[in-house]
C-alpha cells in the first residue's frame, strides 16, 4: 500500500464546515485549491502510544485505507487522496451531499414497496460489489447509507464508513465485537467467528425498519438489545405491517435467520421475488388505484424512530468503547478456554484420582488378606514360642534336677575319692612293711624252694593279688587301675 502524504492538507484543500462526527473521526467539508471541486475530508485521531485508549490505530486506518483504494462503485464512496499529520490521518473522500436515506424517506407522506425496494435493491447491489471482492461491511446502518443527491427523482444510494470493513481470507478465522448494537448479527453478539452473513442479518433489520418504522431487537437496555438479537426475539406486529406484503416479510425473516447457511446470500437477496416483483412497474400501472393505495406504507413512525435515533443515541452510534468491550471479551474467550483446559485437567486428575482409589481398594483387599494369613501365622508363631516357653521351662527344671544329682556324685565321688587316698595311704604303709619283713627273712638260694624266682618275689605277687581282690570288692573297677599305677609304680622300683 502506499505511503500517506506527509504534507499539510491545508496547502492543497479549503478545510470547510463540519459534516458529521463519530467517536474518534471529524468529518468536514473542504474543496481542491487547484480545481475548486468538492469533497469530504475524514480526519482520523490517531492513537499516540499502545497504551492509550484514544484514537485509532495505524493499522486499523491502513486498512481502511487499503479497502477503500480496492474499490469503485455507484453505490459506494470513492476515496481520492489521504495526508498525515503528526495527530490526524485525513482522507479525501467524494462529496455526499443528499443526507442519511432514512431521513430523506421520514421526509416523505408515504412510501410503497415499489419504491423502498428501489433503495434496497441499491444497497444490495453496492453490497453485492464488495462481497464478490470477499469484503464485508461489518457496519450497515441507516447513518451509513447516504444519499448523493436528495434532489434528483431517484438519489443514489451510497454506502460510507469502512472503518470496521475487513477482507474475509478463506481459512482465517476472524472473530470481533464492533459495530452497532441494534444491527449487529447474532454472531457478532456470540462472539462467534464473522463472515460476509453478519452484512446480510444488518440488511434484513434495515429493511424490517424501513417498512414498519419500528426496530426489531431494540430494547430498553443494549444489553436487552443484544438479548433479543441472540434469542431472535422479533415478530411481525399488525400495527406496524399490515400494509406490507408476505413476500417482504419472507424477504427480511429469511435475511433474520440464526443459521449463517440458511440466511440469505447477497446474490439469494438480488433474485429475491420481492425484488424482481417490484421492479415490473408495467404490475404497479394496472394495478387499481385503491389497491396501490394498500400498499401504501405510512412513513411516520419512521420519522420518528429516525429523530429519536438522531436525539438518544451515541455519535454514529456505535459502541463508546467497542475496543475494551472486544478486549474483554478475548479475555472472556481465554478465560473459558483456561476454565475448559481446567476442566480437562481436573477430568484427567479424577481419573487419575478413581485409579489409584481402585489401586487403593484392590490393595487394601490383598493386605487385608495378606493380614489375616500373618495374623493366623502369628497366632501359629505364638502357639509354638508357648511350647518352646514351657519346654525350655521342663529343660530348665531337669537341667536343674540333673544338676543337682550331679552334685550329688560329685560329693560321693569326693568322698570315695578320699576314702581311696587313705586307704592308699595305708595300704602303701602295710605294703612297705611286708616288704621290709620279707626283706629280713633267710632264703635258702640252693634248696628246696621256687625255680627261677626268689621268695620274696612269690611273696610280692600273692600279696598284690590279695590286694586288687580287695580293693576291687571295696571300691569299684575304677579305683582299682590307680592301686595297679601304685602296684606297677612300686614293682619297677623293686
Amino acid at each position: 500500500m502506499e505511503s500517506f502524504k506527509q504534507e499539510k492538507v491545508e496547502d492543497f484543500y479549503v478545510i470547510g464546515e463540519e459534516l458529521g462526527s463519530g467517536q474518534f473521526a471529524i468529518v468536514k467539508h473542504c474543496k481542491e485549491k487547484s480545481t475548486g471541486l468538492e469533497f469530504a475530508a475524514k480526519f482520523i485521531k490517531k492513537r499516540q502510544s499502545t497504551g492509550s485508549s484514544r484514537g485509532v490505530r495505524r493499522e486499523e486506518i491502513e486498512r481502511e485505507v487499503s479497502i477503500l483504494q480496492q474499490i469503485q462503485h455507484p453505490n459506494i464512496i470513492m476515496l481520492h487522496d489521504v495526508y498525515e499529520n503528526r495527530t490526524d490521518v485525513v482522507l479525501i473522500l467524494e462529496l455526499v451531499s443528499g443526507g442519511e436515506l432514512f431521513d430523506f424517506l421520514a421526509q416523505k407522506e408515504s412510501l410503497s414497496e415499489e419504491e423502498a425496494t428501489q433503495f434496497i435493491k441499491q444497497i444490495l447491489e453496492g453490497v453485492n460489489y464488495l462481497h464478490t471482492r470477499k469484503i464485508a461491511h461489518f457496519d450497515l446502518k441507516p447513518e451509513n447509507i447516504m444519499l448523493l443527491d436528495k434532489n434528483v427523482p431517484l438519489p443514489r444510494i451510497k454506502l460510507i464508513d469502512f472503518g470496521l470493513a475487513h477482507k474475509i481470507e478463506a481459512g482465517v478465522e476472524f472473530k470481533n465485537i464492533f459495530g452497532t448494537p441494534e444491527f449487529v448479527a447474532p454472531e457478532i453478539v456470540n462472539y462467534e467467528p464473522l463472515g460476509l452473513e453478519a452484512d446480510m442479518w444488518s440488511i434484513g433489520v434495515i429493511t424490517y425498519i424501513l417498512l414498519s418504522g419500528a426496530s426489531p431487537f431494540l430494547g430498553e437496555t443494549k444489553q436487552d438489545t443484544l438479548g433479543n438479537i441472540s434469542a431472535i426475539n422479533y415478530e411481525f406486529d399488525e400495527e406496524f405491517f399490515c400494509s406490507t406484503s408476505d413476500l417482504a416479510k419472507r424477504f427480511i425473516s429469511q435475511l433474520l435467520e440464526r443459521d449463517r447457511k440458511k440466511r440469505l446470500t447477497i446474490q439469494d437477496a438480488l433474485s429475491h421475488p420481492w425484488i424482481k416483483f417490484n421492479e415490473q412497474k408495467e404490475e404497479n400501472k394496472v394495478m387499481e388505484p385503491k389497491k396501490r393505495e394498500r400498499r401504501q406504507l405510512k412513513t411516520k413512525r419512521l420519522k420518528e424512530y429516525t429523530i429519536k435515533s438522531h436525539s438518544s443515541m451515541p455519535p454514529n452510534n456505535t459502541y463508546v468503547n467497542f475496543e475494551r468491550f472486544a478486549q474483554v471479551m478475548e479475555d472472556i474467550e481465554q478465560m473459558e478456554s483456561l476454565f475448559m483446559n481446567l476442566a480437562g485437567i481436573h477430568d484427567s486428575l479424577q481419573g487419575d484420582v478413581d485409579s489409584i482409589v481402585s489401586i487403593f481398594n484392590e490393595k487394601e483387599a490383598w493386605y487385608k488378606e495378606e493380614s489375616e494369613g500373618v495374623r493366623q501365622e502369628l497366632s501359629q508363631i505364638r502357639y509354638e514360642f508357648r511350647k518352646v516357653e514351657a519346654s525350655k521351662r521342663s529343660l530348665h527344671e531337669d537341667m536343674q534336677t540333673f544338676s543337682c544329682s550331679l552334685s550329688a556324685v560329685n560329693d560321693r565321688y569326693q568322698e570315695r575319692h578320699r576314702h581311696l587316698d587313705s586307704l592308699r595311704q595305708d595300704i602303701g604303709k602295710e605294703l612297705k612293711w611286708v616288704q621290709e619283713v620279707v626283706a629280713a627273712l633267710p632264703m635258702d638260694v640252693e634248696g628246696g624252694g621256687y625255680h627261677n624266682c626268689s621268695f620274696s618275689t612269690v611273696l610280692n605277687n600273692d600279696v598284690n593279688e590279695a590286694l586288687k581282690d580287695l580293693l576291687n570288692r571295696s571300691c569299684g573297677g575304677e579305683l582299682l587301675s590307680g592301686i595297679n599305677q601304685v602296684f606297677s609304680e612300686t614293682g619297677q622300683q623293686r
